[in-house]
């Protein structure tokens, strides 16, 4: 070959290499995503205000979105003032909807002149999922916890008898409290076996308090967790019996999350 034609061949290999570097070399289009399209969803006035997606299971007027666990009756708790408070001889109260995974906004407040200690002091709790009668399924723990000492995984936002907050976000008695919860339930086999387990995550009064928890299954006052396979669930409040005044709500609303 002679000297010319080697130097146009390495040229041309030159070109041919330099050519697919450029077409090798990555680009900033190559890692934008630009379908499906997130659907919009209008935030409400406030953060503590229902996005245009929630459903409103609580909004002052009346109780039409619960009953009561134990006959699925009306519920009978109190509603005045655009507040919702506990009556305790008539016993929890659910949805009439079931859920599964879910945003859960509810606020909450100890009377001011609250009275007793420990566990006995405005007692109640948020199942988040209710898998049967009574305190039966997954409960978040509703407790005055300021400067009121108890077992800590039993204190104000515990995942009951699991998991202890990661602080203590508690506001003074007579004050509104607000929970901001992500509950995804958990996913079960065929033969009952757990798939998935449930997680949470929770702010209490704007502070995170379980960051993604992992669920050991239902809570329990007595004894250890276990998982029995369910489907979608209500979510339960909780009319505790200890003899402290009872606890209000109100402002509660949640989105249902895809898997």
């Amino acid at each position: 070959m002679s000297a010319a034609r080697a130097t146009l061949a390495l040229a041309l290999t030159s070109i041919g290499f330099a050519s697919a570097l450029a077409q090798a070399k990555p680009k900033p289009e190559d890692t934008e995503v630009w379908t499906p399209v997130p659907r919009v969803v209008t935030p409400g006035r406030t953060d503590a205000a229902p996005p245009s997606d929630a459903i409103v299971l609580f909004d002052g007027r009346n109780l039409d979105e619960w009953v009561s666990v134990k006959d699925h009756s009306p519920a009978q708790w109190t509603v005045s003032d655009g507040v919702l408070t506990v009556n305790k001889p008539t016993g929890n109260i659910e949805t009439k909807r079931s859920f599964t995974n879910y945003q859960l906004h509810i606020e909450w407040r100890i009377p001011e002149a609250i009275t007793g200690s420990g566990q006995a002091r405005g007692n109640s709790g948020i199942f988040l999922a209710s898998t049967g009668p009574g305190d039966a399924g997954y409960e978040i723990q509703i407790l005055d916890s300021y400067q009121n000492a108890t077992y800590v995984n039993g204190q104000a936002a515990a995942i009951y008898k699991q998991y202890p907050p990661l602080v203590n976000a508690m506001r003074k008695p007579g004050e509104w409290q607000t929970y901001d919860i992500v509950w995804i339930a958990p996913t079960f086999r065929d033969d009952g076996s757990v798939a998935t387990p449930a997680s949470v995550t929770a702010f209490h009064n704007g502070v995170l308090v379980q960051n993604h928890v992992l669920l050991k299954g239902e809570t329990l006052y007595i004894g250890a967790p276990s998982y029995k396979k369910h489907g979608a669930a209500p979510i339960k409040l909780q009319a505790h019996g200890d003899p402290s005044p009872p606890i209000s709500f109100r402002n509660i609303w949640v989105r249902e999350l895809t898997p």
